[in-house]
C-alpha cells in the first residue's frame, strides 16, 4: 500500500483545523489545497473585491471565525451519490446469468412502480386537500359566528378566538418539524433538486419525513400561514417515488423481498425525479408542466426513455386526483379537479399588440419584487441561522408568525371598510362587520378563506369588486407575511403566497389602467390578474418553461401563452440583475456543493492538477485485513484507488502506484461484515465464504444504509487475514491526466454524475483525487453587469 496521505475522497470533515494553513498562491500548482477546512474569509461586496492568484480566480483573505450564513461557503459534510456503475465480476456474473429476459421484465417493472407512485401521490395530495378545506371551513364559520355574536364592543373576542388557533394549529406542525424532522421544513424543492443533482442530502426522502411533511403542511395552512400545499407536493412525491421503488423502509426495518435490482443511486434517483414530476401534476393538475419542472430545475441527467415513463408517472397522478377530488365534491364522473390548485376556468382574453410593452413591464415589476422578496427572506434566513437555532425557539417562531397573520388580517378588516353587495361574494362564509344588511366585507372575504381561493377571487371577480387602497395595503402586508413565512419550522411551499400577491398587484395595476383608459374601454382585470400572478412567482423561483405550461394548464388556456411566456422571461431577467432565485439562496445558505448546468467561463487555464487534492490514500489489490479497518476508522473518505503492490525487488519505497481500480467505503464495509478473507475462501463448509452467496445481492441488502466500520466485529486473528479486492472492485474508473482543464473536469462530473475522478499522470500511476466539492468550489459570481469566477471555501463547521 501506499503510505501517502490522500486529499478527500468525498469527505473531509475528518481533517482538523491545525491543517487549515494558507497556502501561497505560488505553490497552487503543486500542492492543490487552496481551499482548506476551517477557514473564514473576509467577504466584501463583489465590485470591491480584487482579483488574487492566478488565472483570474478571485480568493479570499482569512479571518478567525466563519460567520454562519454565508452563501460563499461549502459545507464538507455533504456527501455525493454513486451514479457511476460499478463494473465488478459480480455484476458481470448476474448479467451473464440473467440475459435479455430480466432486462425486459426490469422495464416492465419500472412502469408498474411510476403507475404507483402516480397512485399513491394523487392520494396523498387528496388527503391534504380534504383536510385542509374541511378543517379550514369549520375555523372559519366559528369565527364568522363569533365576530356576529360581539358586534360592535366586544371584537377582541373574535380576535383572540382567531390568535388562539391560529397557533393551537401551527404548534402541532412547528413540533413535527422543529424536534421530530428538521429536513421536512419549508416546501423540500430545494433539497429534492440537491438530491437529483447529485449531493446526498441525509434523510431527505425518509418515510417519517413524508409523514411529518403530510401533517406539517395541512397545520401551516389551516393555521393561517401565508404559505401553499402545492410545494411540499412535490417532496412527497419524490418520498414516495424512493420508497416504492427500493421494496424496503429502512425506517420500520421492513425488507419486502421485492425491487432489490433497484437498489443503486441511479435507479432511484430516476424514480425520484418521476415522484417530484407526480408531485408537480398532482399540485397544479399538470401533467406536462411536471415533467417539465423535473427537467427544468430537478434532474440533472435525463433520457428519452425517463421522459415517456415519467410523464405516464404524471398523467396516472393526475387522473387518480381528479377521480378522487370529484367523487368527493359529489360530481363523480366529470374530472374537473385535475389538482390542488383550481384557478377555475378562464375565458382566453384577446390581446392587442400594443399590450406587449405592458406585459413586459409586468414582467419587469414581478422582476423586481421577486428580487426584493428573495432578498428579504434571504436577509431573515441568515438572521434564524445565526440566532434561532434552538427547536423551541423555531417553534416559538413559528406561532408569532401565525399571531402575527391573524393580527394583520384583523386589522384589515377592521379598519378598512370596504363593503360590496351580497351576490358577488367570493367566499363561503361571507362577514358583513361593520357593512350595511345586504352586504359584505371584501378583506373578510380574502382573509376568511384557503390563499388558493383568494387567489380565484383575485382571478375571476368583476372590476369594481375590491376597493384600490385595500389591494394596495393587502398586497404590501401579505408580501411581508409571505416573505417572513418561508423558511419558518413549518412544512409550506411559497408557490400559492407569491401567486397571491401576484395576482393583487395585477388586479390593482389593471384598477389603474382602466382609470387611465378612455371611456368606452372596458379593461378585463383576471387578465391582468393572471399575468401580475405569474410575474411575481416567476420573479421569485427564476422558473421560465415549466411555469409557463404549469399556468396553462392550470388554466386551461393555451391562447394565454404568449403574454405569460414574455412575462416570464422579463421577470426573470429583471429578477437574475439584483440576485439569485429563492431555491438557489437557500442552497447556497445550506452550502451544498451544487452543480451548475454549465462549466465556469474562462476556465480552460485552471488544471486538474490545481483542482485536485493529493496525496492520495490507496490500497493494495490484496491488501491486509487490519491495514484495512485501520483506515476506515482513520479517514471518512468514501473512495480509494486500488493500485498494484509494491514489486519485491523494489530498492527504494514510491510515492506513486500504477491505478488498478477503484473501490467505495461501502463495499469495503460489506465485505468485512460478510468476512470475504482469502483465508476464508477453502476452508470448509461452516465458515462464512464458503457458505454465503457472494453476489450484487449482498451489497444491495445493505443498501443504503451501509454499517459504520465502529459497529463491525473484528477479532484480532481477522486482522491478520487478507482480502482481495480485485473482483468487487471497478476495474475501468473514469481516469483525467494532471494537464486536463477545468471544464473537461466539470463536464466529466456533471454528464457522467462521478461520485470519484483519480488523476494520473503519463503512466497511469494515481497522483490525486478529484470529488464533487473540488469541482463545486470554482463557482461564478454575478453582480448587475459584472460576473467572474471565485473559489470557496470548504467548511466542516457548517
Amino acid at each position: 500500500m501506499s503510505t501517502s496521505s490522500q486529499g478527500p475522497g468525498d469527505n473531509r470533515s475528518e481533517t482538523t483545523s491545525e491543517t487549515a494553513q494558507l497556502v501561497s498562491h505560488d505553490d497552487l500548482a503543486s500542492t492543490s489545497n487552496y481551499t482548506q477546512l476551517n477557514r473564514s474569509i473576509n467577504y466584501q461586496d463583489p465590485l470591491e473585491d480584487e482579483f488574487e492568484g492566478s488565472h483570474g480566480v478571485r480568493r479570499r483573505n482569512t479571518v478567525q471565525k466563519i460567520e454562519p450564513g454565508s452563501t460563499n461557503i461549502l459545507s464538507a459534510k455533504f456527501e455525493s451519490l454513486d451514479y457511476d456503475t460499478c463494473e465488478n465480476h459480480p455484476l458481470l456474473d448476474e448479467e451473464r446469468k440473467r440475459g435479455y429476459a430480466f432486462v425486459i421484465w426490469k422495464d416492465i417493472t419500472r412502469w408498474f412502480i411510476f403507475l404507483l407512485i402516480g397512485i399513491i401521490t394523487a392520494l396523498i395530495a387528496f388527503v391534504i386537500d380534504v383536510c385542509i378545506e374541511e378543517f379550514s371551513e369549520i375555523k372559519y364559520r366559528e369565527l364568522k359566528k363569533s365576530v356576529d355574536a360581539h358586534l360592535p364592543h366586544r371584537m377582541y373576542v373574535p380576535y383572540l378566538l382567531w390568535v388562539l388557533s391560529n397557533i393551537c394549529i401551527v404548534f402541532i406542525g412547528s413540533v413535527l418539524v422543529a424536534y421530530v424532522e428538521p429536513v421536512a421544513a419549508g416546501s423540500g424543492i430545494p433539497q429534492v433538486k440537491c438530491y437529483l443533482n447529485g449531493v446526498k442530502v441525509p434523510r431527505v426522502v425518509r418515510i417519517k419525513t413524508l409523514f411529518v411533511k403530510t401533517i406539517g403542511v395541512i397545520t401551516a395552512v389551516v393555521g393561517g400561514l401565508a404559505g401553499g400545499k402545492e410545494g411540499p407536493m412535490i417532496h412527497s412525491g419524490a418520498v414516495v417515488a424512493a420508497g416504492i421503488s427500493q421494496g424496503k423502509s429502512t425506517t420500520f426495518n421492513k425488507d419486502f423481498k421485492i425491487f432489490h435490482y433497484f437498489r443503486e443511486d441511479h435507479e432511484k434517483r430516476d424514480f425520484v425525479s418521476g415522484g417530484a414530476a407526480a408531485g408537480v401534476s398532482a399540485a397544479f393538475g399538470a401533467p406536462i408542466g411536471g415533467v417539465l419542472f423535473s427537467l427544468e430545475e430537478g434532474t440533472s441527467f435525463w433520457n428519452q426513455a425517463l421522459t415517456w415513463r415519467t410523464f405516464f408517472g404524471t398523467v396516472v397522478s393526475t387522473f387518480t386526483l381528479n377521480c378522487a377530488l370529484s367523487a368527493y365534491h359529489g360530481r363523480a364522473g366529470e374530472l374537473s379537479y385535475p389538482g390542488l390548485l383550481n384557478l377555475g376556468k378562464m375565458e382566453p382574453f384577446p390581446f392587442q399588440f400594443y399590450e406587449l410593452p405592458v406585459f413586459m413591464f409586468f414582467g419587469a415589476v414581478g422582476g423586481c419584487l421577486g428580487a426584493l422578496w428573495n432578498h428579504i427572506n434571504y436577509k431573515l434566513s441568515v438572521f434564524r441561522i445565526r440566532y434561532i437555532t434552538a427547536p423551541w425557539l423555531r417553534v416559538v417562531e413559528a406561532c408569532l408568525v401565525a399571531a402575527a397573520s391573524a393580527t394583520v388580517g384583523f386589522l384589515m378588516m377592521y379598519a378598512l371598510n370596504d363593503c360590496r353587495p351580497l351576490g358577488e361574494d367570493p367566499t363561503k362564509v361571507p362577514l358583513q362587520l361593520y357593512c350595511a344588511d345586504g352586504e359584505y366585507n371584501a378583506l373578510a372575504a380574502v382573509w376568511f378563506q384557503t390563499p388558493e381561493a383568494s387567489v380565484r377571487s383575485f382571478l375571476h371577480n368583476p372590476i369594481g369588486s375590491y376597493n384600490p387602497w385595500s389591494i394596495l395595503v393587502f398586497v404590501s402586508c401579505y408580501f411581508l407575511l409571505s416573505a417572513w413565512t418561508f423558511g419558518l419550522a413549518v412544512s409550506s411551499g411559497l408557490f400559492i403566497p407569491n401567486l397571491l400577491c401576484g395576482a393583487a398587484w395585477g388586479r390593482l395595476l389593471a384598477i389603474l389602467i382602466q382609470l387611465m383608459a378612455p371611456k368606452n374601454t372596458i379593461i378585463n382585470p383576471g387578465k391582468y390578474a393572471l399575468v401580475g400572478a405569474a410575474a411575481q412567482l416567476g420573479g421569485v423561483v427564476r422558473m421560465t418553461i415549466s411555469l409557463t405550461v404549469i399556468i396553462i394548464e392550470t388554466t386551461g388556456q393555451i391562447s394565454n401563452a404568449l403574454p405569460i411566456i414574455i412575462t416570464l422571461v422579463v421577470a426573470k431577467w429583471v429578477g437574475d440583475f439584483f440576485n439569485e432565485g429563492i431555491y438557489d439562496i437557500h442552497i447556497q445558505l445550506a452550502g451544498v456543493p451544487l452543480l451548475p448546468w454549465e462549466p465556469p467561463p474562462l476556465a480552460h487555464n485552471v488544471y486538474a492538477s490545481e483542482v485536485m487534492s493529493h496525496p492520495v490514500f490507496t490500497l493494495r489489490t490484496i491488501e491486509n485485513v487490519g491495514h484495512v479497518v485501520e483506515l476506515l476508522k482513520l479517514v471518512s473518505y468514501n473512495g480509494f484507488p486500488v493500485v498494484d503492490p509494491p514489486l519485491a525487488d523494489d530498492q527504494e519505497v514510491h510515492t506513486y502506484k500504477r491505478l488498478r481500480g477503484l473501490i467505495l467505503r461501502s463495499q469495503l464495509i460489506v465485505l468485512l461484515q460478510n468476512k470475504i478473507y482469502n483465508e476464508n475462501e477453502h476452508e470448509n463448509a461452516n465458515t462464512t465464504w464458503a457458505s454465503f452467496n457472494v453476489d450484487m445481492n449482498m451489497f444491495r441488502k445493505e443498501y443504503p444504509r451501509y454499517p459504520s466500520i465502529n459497529d463491525l466485529e473484528i477479532s484480532d486473528w481477522e486482522k491478520t487475514c487478507t482480502i482481495d479486492l480485485r473482483p468487487f472492485m471497478n476495474p475501468s474508473p473514469y481516469t483525467l491526466p494532471t494537464r486536463a482543464s477545468l471544464p473537461r473536469l466539470f463536464r466529466l462530473f456533471r454528464a457522467l454524475g462521478l461520485r470519484h475522478l483519480p488523476i494520473v499522470n503519463d503512466v497511469n500511476e494515481v497522483v490525486g483525487m478529484v470529488t464533487r466539492k473540488d469541482i463545486a468550489r470554482y463557482r461564478v459570481w454575478r453582480h448587475h453587469f459584472s460576473m467572474g469566477m471565485e473559489e470557496l471555501v470548504l467548511s466542516s463547521e457548517i
